[in-house]
C-alpha cells in the first residue's frame, strides 16, 4: 500500500549521487575495419573525454591515457574531435588544442605523439572534423586560427586545412568564408566536398555545399557550388561507395535526403531521394561530425529521422533510377524501440549500423545492429545503474494552444513513485524546462535528472517551444526576431495548459533552463507573472552583453533571433531581464561556471546582485573550473540538489531526506 505524503516529499532512490554514478556522456562514433570507437565524457574524471575501442573479440578498452582529454574547441562547442584510419587514431587534445597521433598496440605504450607544432599560448590554433586523405597522406580538417583574436580587434579565421600524417604545420586548402564544416574526400581521392557559410547566417539558416577536384599535388581545382544558399540549410555531405555525393537539405521546409547526379556532359543535377516528407533527416550544426545517415551498400542507406520530436531508424533503398518524384527509393521503418538517436552519432558499414539511442525507459547507449538478422547488441550504456520502472515517469507528447492561434509541443512527465500517493485533492508542483540552443530540442530518452524530480512528486514539462527542431523549418523559424517572446509564451502556455487540465498546482509553478534556456527562464520570470520560482543554469541575462562578448560562431546569431546589433539596440534592451529586475517578483537561483566563455559569469553575477539588492529570495552558486555546461560529478550533484533545496524552501514542502543546502539570501 503506497504511503500518503505531499508532493515533493516523496523519498526516491534516484539521488543526485545515483544520477552521476558511473554515468558517462557518449558520442563521436567511428568505425575502422572490425573495430568500433567512441568517446566517453566522464564526470568522475572531471569531465575528461576518453576514446574507447570495442575490439572484434567483444572487449571495451580505454585508449586515451591521462592526462589527455579528447576535445576540440573549434566553435567552442567542438565535435568531430577524432578519427581513426588503419588502426591509427588522430585527435585534438583539449589543454593545448594540438593534434595527436596514437597507435594503440603498435608503439611502446601506445602513447600519443603530436602532429602539429607546439603553439604559442597566445595563438590558439584549433582543429576539428577530421577526414583522412590516404592518397596524399594527410588529414583534412576545419582549422580555426585565433592568432589575431578578439583582443586584436578581429575575429578568429576559419578555413579548411591539411596536416600531413607525418606531422607539421597546417596548410590552407580553402579560405575566404566565415565558417567551414564537413570536409569529405571521395572514395577515389579525386574530389573534396565541404560546407561553408557567412555571417550573419547560422548553419540552420543558410549553407552552401561545394565540391572541387583534388590535383595530384593535393591542391584543389576550381570549386563548384552544388546546392544551398542564404535560405537553404545543408548538412552532412557524404560520398557513397560508388562515388556519388549525397546530402541533406531543407529546401522543401523539412531536412530531406538528396543526391547529386552527374550527367553525360559533366553537369550535375540535384535529385531528391524521396517525395517530400515531413520528417527531419538532419539536425542543426551545433557540433561537428553529426551524422544521421550512412551507406550499408551502394543501394541502401540507413538513416535516422525525427518525426515531430521522436526519432526512429529507417532503411532507404535507393535505385539508380531515382527520379524527381522519389522514383525507386523505398523508406522502411526498422521498428526499433527507441525515441532518441543521440546527438547525431550514427555510423554504417556493410552489414552493420552503430548508433547511440535511448527510450523513455532506457538511457542513451551505444548499440550495434546486425543488418543481416536485425539483432541488436548493446556496446555501452551512458548510465550503468538500473532503476525499477515503478519510479520512472514516461513522457506524454502533448500539443497545446499558444499565441497567434498556433500550436506548440512539449513532453509531460507526471509525478510517479510506486511507494507514494499524494493526499486527496492535492495537485503537484510543476517544473517547466526550457531547452538550450535555442535552436535545439528536448531529448526523449531516460534522463535521471528528470526522474529525480518526478520520483519526488514534482511534475516536469519539457517544452519544444517555437524555434525547436524536429517540426520543420516553419516551426523553427517562429523564433526569427522573436527570441524572448515566442519561447517564453510557449513555456507559459504549456504550464497554463496543465494547470487547466488539473495536472499542476498553479501556485507552485517553477521554470529552469541552461544557456539559452536560462535566458528563456529569466525572461519568463521577469516579463510574465505565472511562475513562482526559477533556476537559471549559466543563462543569459543581458542580450547586449551577449551580442558584444561572445565567440565567433554565435557572434551574429542574435541578428536573426532579435535583430542586428547595434542598429536594434532598443530590442536588446527591451528583452534583457537585467534591465527590468523591478518586474521580477519571485525567487531565483543561479548556477554558473566561472570559466564560461559563451555566457561569461559577469551576467549571472549582475543578475544576482540586482535581485538580492531588491530584497527578493535568491541564491548564487558558482563553480570553479566549469565552462558552459557542468561536467564534473560533484558540480552536477550540487546543482541538482541545490535547486531541489531551493524549491523546498520556497514552496514549503519537507524533503524526505536532507540534501546539501545552499545559502539563500532574503529568505
Amino acid at each position: 500500500m503506497p504511503t500518503t505524503a505531499p508532493y515533493g516529499s516523496w523519498k526516491s532512490p534516484i539521488t543526485s549521487e545515483l544520477v552521476v554514478a558511473d554515468a558517462v556522456g557518449l558520442g563521436g562514433i567511428a568505425l575502422d575495419g572490425e573495430d568500433i570507437y567512441w568517446l566517453e565524457s566522464r564526470p568522475a574524471e572531471g569531465g575528461r573525454r576518453v576514446i574507447v575501442r570495442r575490439a572484434a573479440d567483444g572487449r571495451n578498452e580505454d585508449l586515451t591515457p591521462r592526462p589527455f582529454n579528447v576535445r576540440t574547441r573549434v566553435h567552442e562547442y567542438g565535435g568531430g574531435d577524432f578519427t581513426v584510419c588503419d588502426g591509427i587514431i588522430y585527435f585534438a587534445n583539449f589543454d593545448d588544442q594540438r593534434l595527436y597521433r596514437q597507435k594503440p598496440g603498435q608503439e611502446p605504450g601506445g602513447e600519443p605523439t603530436p602532429l602539429t607544432p607546439e603553439p604559442d599560448p597566445a595563438a590558439g590554433l584549433r582543429y576539428a572534423d577530421f577526414v583522412v586523405d590516404s592518397l596524399h597522406r594527410r588529414l583534412i580538417c576545419v582549422h580555426e586560427d585565433h592568432t589575431g583574436g578578439p583582443s586584436a580587434g578581429s575575429e578568429p579565421v576559419n578555413c579548411l586545412a591539411a596536416v600531413l600524417l607525418a606531422g607539421g604545420p597546417p596548410q590552407v586548402l580553402v579560405s575566404g568564408r566565415d565558417f567551414y564544416a564537413a570536409p569529405r574526400v571521395s572514395p577515389d581521392g579525386s574530389r573534396l566536398a565541404w560546407l561553408s557559410w557567412n555571417h550573419p547566417n547560422m548553419p540552420w539558416d543558410g549553407v552552401e555545399l561545394w565540391v572541387a577536384p583534388v590535383a595530384a599535388d593535393g591542391s584543389l581545382g576550381a570549386a563548384e557550388l552544388v546546392a544551398g544558399g542564404p535560405a537553404e540549410s545543408i548538412c552532412q555531405p557524404e560520398w557513397s561507395p560508388d562515388g556519388l555525393l549525397y546530402f541533406v537539405s531543407d529546401r522543401t521546409g523539412w531536412w530531406n535526403l538528396y543526391r547529386r547526379d552527374e550527367g553525360e556532359d559533366g553537369a550535375g543535377a540535384v535529385t531528391p531521394l524521396t517525395a517530400p516528407l515531413e520528417l527531419e533527416f538532419g539536425r542543426p550544426h551545433w557540433v561537428f561530425g553529426a551524422a544521421a545517415y550512412g551507406f550499408a551498400s551502394e543501394g541502401r542507406i540507413i538513416c535516422a529521422a525525427n518525426d515531430r520530436g521522436t526519432w526512429g531508424l529507417y532503411s532507404l533503398a535507393v535505385g539508380s533510377d531515382v527520379g524527381t518524384d522519389g522514383g525507386a527509393a523505398r523508406l522502411d521503418n526498422l521498428g526499433l524501440p527507441y525515441t532518441e538517436m543521440g546527438r547525431g552519432d550514427l555510423k554504417v558499414s556493410p552489414g552493420q549500423v552503430v548508433f547511440s539511442a535511448g527510450s523513455p525507459t532506457e538511457p542513451l547507449s551505444i548499440l550495434r545492429l546486425n543488418l543481416a538478422d536485425n539483432k541488436l547488441e548493446p556496446l555501452q550504456n551512458a548510465v550503468k545503474v538500473t532503476v525499477d520502472t515503478g519510479y520512472l515517469s514516461e513522457p506524454q507528447a502533448i500539443e497545446f494552444p499558444t499565441e497567434g492561434g498556433l500550436t506548440a509541443h512539449a513532453f509531460y512527465y507526471p509525478p510517479r513513485n510506486a511507494d507514494y500517493a499524494a493526499p486527496a485533492g492535492e495537485k503537484p508542483p510543476l517544473l517547466v524546462k526550457s531547452h538550450g540552443g535555442p535552436t535545439a530540442a528536448t531529448v526523449v530518452s531516460l534522463n535521471l535528472s528528470i526522474q529525480y524530480w518526478t520520483s519526488r512528486g514534482i511534475g516536469v514539462l519539457d517544452v519544444n517551444y517555437g524555434g525547436s527542431v524536429g517540426y520543420g523549418r516553419e516551426y523553427r523559424d517562429r523564433l526569427k526576431g522573436q527570441w524572448g517572446i515566442v519561447d517564453v509564451d510557449d513555456c507559459v502556455n504549456g504550464a497554463r495548459y496543465l494547470v487547466a487540465r488539473g495536472a499542476a498546482d498553479g501556485d507552485r509553478l517553477a521554470i529552469d533552463g541552461g544557456s539559452a534556456g536560462g535566458y528563456t527562464t529569466l525572461a519568463a520570470l521577469t516579463f510574465r507573472d505565472l511562475f513562482r520560482a526559477g533556476a537559471s543554469h549559466y543563462g543569459v541575462s543581458d542580450l547586449e552583453a551577449l551580442a558584444r562578448d561572445t565567440h565567433k560562431f554565435e557572434s551574429r546569431y542574435l541578428d536573426a533571433l532579435v535583430g542586428p546589433y547595434p542598429e536594434r539596440q532598443d530590442l536588446y534592451r527591451e528583452r534583457s531581464p537585467i534591465n527590468f529586475t523591478e518586474q521580477l517578483s519571485c525567487p531565483l537561483i543561479l548556477f554558473q561556471g566561472l570559466d564560461d566563455k559563451i555566457v561569461p559569469p559577469a551576467q549571472a553575477e549582475m543578475m544576482f546582485a540586482a535581485v538580492r539588492d531588491k530584497g527578493l529570495t535568491c541564491a548564487y552558486v558558482p563553480f570553479e573550473g566549469e565552462q558552459h555546461g557542468f561536467r564534473r560529478a560533484e558540480n552536477i550533484r550540487r546543482a541538482l540538489d541545490g535547486e531541489l533545496y531551493f524549491y523546498s524552501r520556497v514552496f514549503g514542502f519537507a524533503l524526505a531526506e536532507p540534501v546539501a543546502p545552499v545559502d539563500i539570501e532574503n529568505l
